[in-house]
């Protein structure tokens, strides 16, 4: 069975992916994520998440090579994760009421055939009317510098939904496990074969 690498540095991603109770190692492929002039959301994420596996390629023969990369999208503008915190508090203000796309990139190289796949993932997240207070309130508590759209799915960032839409809830913390288990299978690694 192949050998697996995740090419992360996300506590998030990495605990995504223990839940599929697979050996793995980790290792930052430590890129430059800033958009090109004119690229979209969806070739960025493509880009990048091709990038941060190609990045380790050579570092790791015989393996295949996990690269994910997600971009949060408002009103057709992608953003990143937040500079600070007022930064943070700035964008869930502009998300109170509305929709926000969620685009994530997924890309697995086979090392060991110099082969790659690369797909993408949309999760839609609607925000219910948010008030100042309480939009001050979450960011003091939770800090979501680290995370594309300022909150933490996986934390108290729950409380800011009026709905979540889309085929893998994982997808929204950046690792859509659905997916990954398809290109898993079909590169000869079933997650669910023997330990």
């Amino acid at each position: 069975m192949p050998r697996l690498v995740l090419a992360s540095s996300s506590r998030f991603r990495r605990q995504l992916l223990d839940r599929l109770e697979l050996p793995y190692a980790w290792d930052s492929p430590d890129i430059d994520e800033t958009p090109r002039p004119g690229e979209s959301p969806r070739a960025l994420v493509h880009r990048l998440s091709l990038a941060k596996a190609e990045r380790l390629a050579d570092d790791w023969p015989d393996h295949l090579i996990i690269g994910s990369d997600q971009i949060a999208v408002f009103e057709g503008e992608a953003l990143g994760k937040p500079a600070d915190e007022a930064a943070a508090r700035a964008q869930l203000a502009r998300f109170s009421g509305h929709r926000v796309s969620f685009l994530t990139g997924l890309a697995l190289i086979d090392t060991r055939h110099a082969s790659h796949r690369v797909c993408h993932e949309r999760y839609d997240v609607v925000f219910r009317q948010l008030g100042d207070t309480e939009i001050a309130r979450y960011v003091e508590r939770e800090r979501p510098l680290d995370s594309a759209g300022s909150f933490r799915m996986e934390g108290l960032g729950i409380t800011l939904f009026e709905r979540l839409e889309g085929d893998d809830p994982n997808t929204l913390i950046g690792l859509p496990l659905i997916r990954l288990c398809q290109l898993l299978r079909e590169a000869g690694m079933d997650p669910l074969g023997s330990p």
